[in-house]
Protein backbone atom coordinates (compact mmCIF):
# COMPACT_ATOMS: atom_id res chain seq x y z
CA UNK A 1 0.00 0.00 0.00
CA UNK A 2 0.83 3.61 -0.19
CA UNK A 3 3.14 5.29 2.53
CA UNK A 4 0.82 6.68 4.71
CA UNK A 5 1.39 9.91 6.90
CA UNK A 6 2.45 9.40 10.53
CA UNK A 7 -0.44 11.62 11.42
CA UNK A 8 -3.03 9.12 10.22
CA UNK A 9 -1.30 6.44 12.29
CA UNK A 10 -1.72 8.64 14.85
CA UNK A 11 -4.78 9.88 15.14
CA UNK A 12 -6.11 5.86 14.91
CA UNK A 13 -4.00 5.31 18.23
CA UNK A 14 -5.90 8.45 20.24
CA UNK A 15 -9.44 7.86 18.37
CA UNK A 16 -9.02 3.93 19.98
CA UNK A 17 -6.83 4.93 23.08
CA UNK A 18 -4.04 2.40 22.69
CA UNK A 19 -0.52 2.22 21.95
CA UNK A 20 0.92 2.48 18.82
CA UNK A 21 4.87 1.02 18.69
CA UNK A 22 7.68 3.27 16.89
CA UNK A 23 11.07 1.25 16.06
CA UNK A 24 13.84 2.59 15.30
CA UNK A 25 15.60 1.35 11.91
CA UNK A 26 19.60 0.70 12.16
CA UNK A 27 19.85 -0.54 8.79
CA UNK A 28 18.13 -2.66 6.09
CA UNK A 29 17.93 -5.88 7.81
CA UNK A 30 16.51 -3.95 10.87
CA UNK A 31 13.83 -2.14 8.95
CA UNK A 32 13.08 -5.55 6.68
CA UNK A 33 12.47 -6.78 9.94
CA UNK A 34 10.48 -4.20 11.61
CA UNK A 35 8.15 -4.28 8.43
CA UNK A 36 7.56 -7.67 8.60
CA UNK A 37 6.60 -7.98 12.47
CA UNK A 38 4.19 -5.15 11.43
CA UNK A 39 2.85 -7.77 8.86
CA UNK A 40 2.67 -10.51 11.16
CA UNK A 41 1.30 -8.84 13.50
CA UNK A 42 -1.45 -6.98 11.15
CA UNK A 43 -0.85 -3.43 12.57
CA UNK A 44 0.26 -0.35 11.38
CA UNK A 45 4.29 0.48 12.46
CA UNK A 46 6.44 3.95 12.54
CA UNK A 47 9.73 3.40 10.96
CA UNK A 48 12.09 5.53 12.71
CA UNK A 49 15.51 7.18 11.41
CA UNK A 50 17.92 8.81 14.06
CA UNK A 51 20.26 11.41 13.84
CA UNK A 52 22.92 8.60 15.16
CA UNK A 53 21.57 5.87 12.22
CA UNK A 54 22.28 8.90 9.80
CA UNK A 55 25.27 9.23 10.97
CA UNK A 56 26.35 5.44 10.84
CA UNK A 57 25.19 5.60 6.94
CA UNK A 58 27.27 8.62 6.36
CA UNK A 59 24.13 10.21 4.84
CA UNK A 60 20.01 10.32 5.22
CA UNK A 61 18.93 9.84 1.27
CA UNK A 62 20.18 5.54 0.81
CA UNK A 63 18.62 4.39 3.92
CA UNK A 64 15.40 6.68 4.02
CA UNK A 65 15.06 5.73 -0.12
CA UNK A 66 15.03 2.08 1.26
CA UNK A 67 13.00 2.67 3.81
CA UNK A 68 10.61 4.32 1.94
CA UNK A 69 10.67 1.64 -0.55
CA UNK A 70 9.48 -1.30 2.12
CA UNK A 71 6.42 1.23 3.41
CA UNK A 72 4.94 1.96 -0.02
CA UNK A 73 5.42 -2.02 -0.72
CA UNK A 74 4.34 -3.30 2.92
CA UNK A 75 0.41 -4.47 3.48
CA UNK A 76 -0.16 -3.01 6.66
CA UNK A 77 0.50 1.35 6.99
CA UNK A 78 3.91 2.17 7.22
CA UNK A 79 5.25 5.87 8.34
CA UNK A 80 8.77 7.40 8.02
CA UNK A 81 9.91 9.49 10.91
CA UNK A 82 13.05 11.12 11.64
CA UNK A 83 13.98 10.44 15.26
CA UNK A 84 16.13 12.87 17.82
CA UNK A 85 17.05 15.51 15.16
CA UNK A 86 19.20 17.99 17.21
CA UNK A 87 20.45 19.41 13.67
CA UNK A 88 17.98 21.35 12.06
CA UNK A 89 19.36 21.05 8.73
CA UNK A 90 18.73 17.54 9.14
CA UNK A 91 14.99 17.56 9.77
CA UNK A 92 14.51 19.89 6.83
CA UNK A 93 16.56 16.92 4.47
CA UNK A 94 14.06 14.66 5.88
CA UNK A 95 11.07 16.62 5.03
CA UNK A 96 12.05 16.81 1.46
CA UNK A 97 12.79 13.31 1.38
CA UNK A 98 9.04 12.67 1.78
CA UNK A 99 9.18 11.96 5.67
CA UNK A 100 5.55 11.85 7.09
CA UNK A 101 6.90 13.22 10.79
CA UNK A 102 10.02 14.42 12.19
CA UNK A 103 11.23 14.98 15.47
CA UNK A 104 13.06 18.21 16.55
CA UNK A 105 14.92 17.57 19.74
CA UNK A 106 15.76 20.85 21.09
CA UNK A 107 15.39 19.89 24.75
CA UNK A 108 18.97 20.63 25.47
CA UNK A 109 18.57 24.54 24.22
CA UNK A 110 17.41 27.08 26.80
CA UNK A 111 13.09 26.91 26.81
CA UNK A 112 13.10 30.04 24.40
CA UNK A 113 15.81 29.43 21.96
CA UNK A 114 14.15 25.72 22.07
CA UNK A 115 10.79 27.07 21.43
CA UNK A 116 11.90 29.60 18.59
CA UNK A 117 13.60 26.23 16.81
CA UNK A 118 10.65 24.33 16.73
CA UNK A 119 8.40 26.58 15.40
CA UNK A 120 10.46 27.20 12.64
CA UNK A 121 10.49 23.04 11.64
CA UNK A 122 6.80 23.57 12.38
CA UNK A 123 6.26 25.84 9.64
CA UNK A 124 8.72 24.02 7.24
CA UNK A 125 6.73 20.91 8.41
CA UNK A 126 3.23 22.12 7.47
CA UNK A 127 4.25 23.47 4.45
CA UNK A 128 5.30 19.34 3.54
CA UNK A 129 1.84 18.09 4.91
CA UNK A 130 4.33 16.47 7.83
CA UNK A 131 3.74 16.62 11.88
CA UNK A 132 5.98 17.34 14.21
CA UNK A 133 7.14 15.85 17.72
CA UNK A 134 9.73 17.51 20.16
CA UNK A 135 11.05 17.09 23.50
CA UNK A 136 10.34 18.72 27.08
CA UNK A 137 12.29 17.71 29.97
CA UNK A 138 15.30 15.73 28.34
CA UNK A 139 14.90 11.88 28.71
CA UNK A 140 17.90 10.53 30.18
CA UNK A 141 20.76 8.30 29.07
CA UNK A 142 21.39 9.51 25.92
CA UNK A 143 24.96 10.52 26.27
CA UNK A 144 24.67 11.22 29.61
CA UNK A 145 22.78 13.98 28.83
CA UNK A 146 21.29 14.43 32.12
CA UNK A 147 21.02 12.90 36.17
CA UNK A 148 18.48 11.11 36.97
CA UNK A 149 14.83 12.24 38.42
CA UNK A 150 14.27 15.20 35.76
CA UNK A 151 10.03 15.20 34.84
CA UNK A 152 8.59 17.06 32.40
CA UNK A 153 6.78 19.76 34.29
CA UNK A 154 2.99 19.82 32.88
CA UNK A 155 2.31 23.80 33.16
CA UNK A 156 5.25 24.28 30.68
CA UNK A 157 4.52 21.70 28.49
CA UNK A 158 1.27 23.47 27.91
CA UNK A 159 2.79 26.47 27.00
CA UNK A 160 5.48 24.73 24.89
CA UNK A 161 2.89 23.07 22.80
CA UNK A 162 0.51 26.57 22.70
CA UNK A 163 3.63 28.34 21.70
CA UNK A 164 5.02 25.99 18.93
CA UNK A 165 1.96 24.60 17.51
CA UNK A 166 3.68 20.99 17.82
CA UNK A 167 2.01 17.60 17.25
CA UNK A 168 3.19 14.90 19.98
CA UNK A 169 5.17 15.57 23.02
CA UNK A 170 8.16 13.19 24.11
CA UNK A 171 7.71 13.73 27.86
CA UNK A 172 10.69 12.72 30.82
CA UNK A 173 8.01 10.47 32.95
CA UNK A 174 11.15 7.77 34.39
CA UNK A 175 12.19 6.43 31.32
CA UNK A 176 15.92 6.12 29.84
CA UNK A 177 17.42 5.83 26.92
CA UNK A 178 19.39 2.64 26.03
CA UNK A 179 18.57 0.46 28.81
CA UNK A 180 19.59 -3.01 28.71
CA UNK A 181 17.37 -4.41 31.95
CA UNK A 182 13.58 -3.55 31.86
CA UNK A 183 13.73 -2.54 35.72
CA UNK A 184 12.63 1.51 35.15
CA UNK A 185 9.38 2.49 36.87
CA UNK A 186 6.99 4.89 35.29
CA UNK A 187 5.27 8.31 37.11
CA UNK A 188 1.76 7.28 35.91
CA UNK A 189 0.67 10.10 38.22
CA UNK A 190 2.46 12.23 36.18
CA UNK A 191 1.73 10.45 32.82
CA UNK A 192 -1.89 11.09 33.86
CA UNK A 193 -1.57 15.05 34.47
CA UNK A 194 -0.07 15.69 31.60
CA UNK A 195 -2.48 13.64 29.23
CA UNK A 196 -5.21 15.14 30.73
CA UNK A 197 -3.38 18.90 30.38
CA UNK A 198 -2.48 18.26 26.57
CA UNK A 199 -4.90 17.61 23.68
CA UNK A 200 -1.62 16.49 21.39
CA UNK A 201 -0.70 12.76 21.97
CA UNK A 202 2.11 11.79 24.56
CA UNK A 203 5.85 10.09 23.39
CA UNK A 204 7.52 7.22 25.44
CA UNK A 205 11.50 7.83 24.95
CA UNK A 206 13.60 4.75 26.38
CA UNK A 207 10.62 2.50 26.02
CA UNK A 208 13.69 -0.56 26.00
CA UNK A 209 14.03 -0.60 29.94
CA UNK A 210 10.53 -0.76 30.77
CA UNK A 211 9.02 -3.90 31.89
CA UNK A 212 5.27 -4.96 29.54
CA UNK A 213 3.07 -4.34 32.47
CA UNK A 214 4.61 -0.63 33.05
CA UNK A 215 4.23 -0.07 29.35
CA UNK A 216 1.01 -1.43 29.11
CA UNK A 217 -0.13 0.83 32.66
CA UNK A 218 1.93 4.13 31.06
CA UNK A 219 -0.64 3.40 27.71
CA UNK A 220 -3.41 2.85 29.79
CA UNK A 221 -2.28 6.39 31.53
CA UNK A 222 -2.45 8.31 28.08
CA UNK A 223 1.12 7.41 26.35
CA UNK A 224 0.27 6.76 22.74
CA UNK A 225 3.87 6.53 20.83
CA UNK A 226 5.63 4.19 22.41
CA UNK A 227 9.57 4.39 21.09
CA UNK A 228 11.41 1.08 21.15
CA UNK A 229 15.50 0.51 19.93
CA UNK A 230 17.72 -0.99 22.21
CA UNK A 231 15.43 -3.74 23.37
CA UNK A 232 14.30 -5.05 19.54
CA UNK A 233 18.07 -4.84 18.78
CA UNK A 234 19.13 -6.77 21.28
CA UNK A 235 16.70 -9.48 19.86
CA UNK A 236 18.80 -9.23 16.58
CA UNK A 237 22.21 -9.82 17.99
CA UNK A 238 21.51 -12.55 20.37
CA UNK A 239 20.02 -14.09 17.18
CA UNK A 240 23.41 -13.62 15.20
CA UNK A 241 25.54 -14.49 17.93
CA UNK A 242 23.79 -17.72 18.38
CA UNK A 243 23.96 -18.54 14.68
CA UNK A 244 27.40 -17.47 14.28
CA UNK A 245 28.28 -19.86 17.51
CA UNK A 246 26.73 -23.19 16.29
CA UNK A 247 28.17 -22.05 12.15
CA UNK A 248 31.65 -21.44 12.81
CA UNK A 249 33.03 -21.95 9.40
CA UNK A 250 30.20 -19.91 8.16
CA UNK A 251 31.41 -16.87 5.44
CA UNK A 252 28.00 -15.70 4.11
CA UNK A 253 26.42 -12.72 5.91
CA UNK A 254 22.92 -12.87 4.68
CA UNK A 255 22.83 -16.33 7.33
CA UNK A 256 23.41 -14.76 10.39
CA UNK A 257 21.75 -11.46 9.33
CA UNK A 258 18.33 -13.39 7.81
CA UNK A 259 18.56 -15.21 11.36
CA UNK A 260 18.90 -11.62 12.97
CA UNK A 261 16.18 -10.62 11.30
CA UNK A 262 13.63 -13.38 11.81
CA UNK A 263 14.12 -12.74 15.42
CA UNK A 264 13.77 -9.13 15.66
CA UNK A 265 10.20 -9.35 13.13
CA UNK A 266 8.67 -11.89 16.05
CA UNK A 267 9.61 -9.55 18.87
CA UNK A 268 8.32 -6.30 16.69
CA UNK A 269 5.06 -8.49 16.06
CA UNK A 270 4.37 -9.72 19.87
CA UNK A 271 5.08 -5.59 20.71
CA UNK A 272 2.95 -3.77 18.49
CA UNK A 273 0.04 -6.75 19.97
CA UNK A 274 0.38 -5.63 23.23
CA UNK A 275 0.63 -2.01 22.50
CA UNK A 276 -2.56 -2.08 20.30
CA UNK A 277 -4.27 -4.10 23.17
CA UNK A 278 -3.62 -1.95 26.25
CA UNK A 279 -6.03 0.43 25.54
CA UNK A 280 -8.45 -1.11 24.11
CA UNK A 281 -8.81 -3.73 26.75
CA UNK A 282 -10.16 -0.91 28.93
CA UNK A 283 -13.32 -0.47 25.92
Amino acid sequence: MPLVPTSQIMQAAVAGGYGQGAFNVIHLETAQALVSGAEQAGLPVILQISENCVKYHGRLRPIAAASLALAEEASVPVSLHLDHAEDEELVYRALDLGFGSVMYDGAKLPFGENVAATQRVVAAARAASATVEAELGEIGGKDGAHAPGVRTDPDEAVQFVELTGIDSLAVAVGSSHAMLERGASLDLDLISRLHRALEVPLVLHGSSGVPDATLVAGIEAGMRKINVSTHLNGFFTRAVRQWLAANEQAVDSRKYLGAGRTAMAAEAARMLELFASAGRSRA
